[in-house]
């Protein structure tokens, strides 16, 4: 399991209702369900992993979330989902807003840029960096936006954005001493 998968896991009320945007193959909402009984529904865009998340007995819808949430009301869920997504959506503010206006909290992980190895990469080797939470060459990758925890944090104090818990970590174990430095991937629970 992805190290950001076991604080979500945490973080997801037994019973609650969520809402997991990319769910990619449905694999989180499977062990929701088994490990929480949390139902929930999943919304990918890839042709592929769609029909994983069925094969895998997920509830999934096909959507593109750059299109926004209009197809969920207001208050519809406890837990919105976004797992390392966050870096490969264009625009962030009006999904951030949207995931708190469908669900009670959200929890929103992503690849930490400003990681010492990822600065260091930029700096000494003069390339955009790669690691096992940055897989991808510059010419191939899904990320749009690179972000550190600052930005996000800047980024949630413009919209008004409330953080309830931070988890910062680097090979799955949680960092508390320079977290923008030292921390490879971030994982927030956030409300309105």
């Amino acid at each position: 399991m992805r190290p950001d998968l076991a604080a979500i896991v945490h973080w997801v009320p037994r019973g609650a209702r969520v809402l997991d945007l990319g769910c990619g193959d449905g694999r989180l909402l499977r062990h929701l369900w088994q490990a929480r009984q949390a139902p929930g529904y999943g919304v990918e865009i890839d042709d592929a992993h769609v029909l994983e998340c069925i094969r895998n007995d997920v509830n999934v819808l096909q959507m593109d979330l750059e299109d926004g949430l209009s197809a969920f009301r207001d208050g519809s869920f406890d837990s919105v989902i976004l797992s390392e997504t966050l870096q490969a959506i264009h625009r962030q503010e009006p999904l951030l807003r949207e995931m708190l206006r469908v669900g009670r909290e959200a929890i929103v992980s992503f690849p930490n840029f400003g990681y010492w190895k990822a600065r260091i990469q930029i700096a000494l080797a003069g390339h955009m960096p790669v690691s096992k939470e940055l897989p991808y060459q510059w010419y191939d990758t899904p990320n749009v936006h690179h972000c550190t925890l600052v930005d996000f944090e800047a980024l949630c104090a413009t919209l008004g954005i409330r953080i309830l818990e931070r988890r910062v970590l680097r090979d799955g174990n949680p960092v508390r001493l320079l977290p923008n430095l030292l921390g490879s991937l971030a994982v927030y629970r956030i409300s309105a």
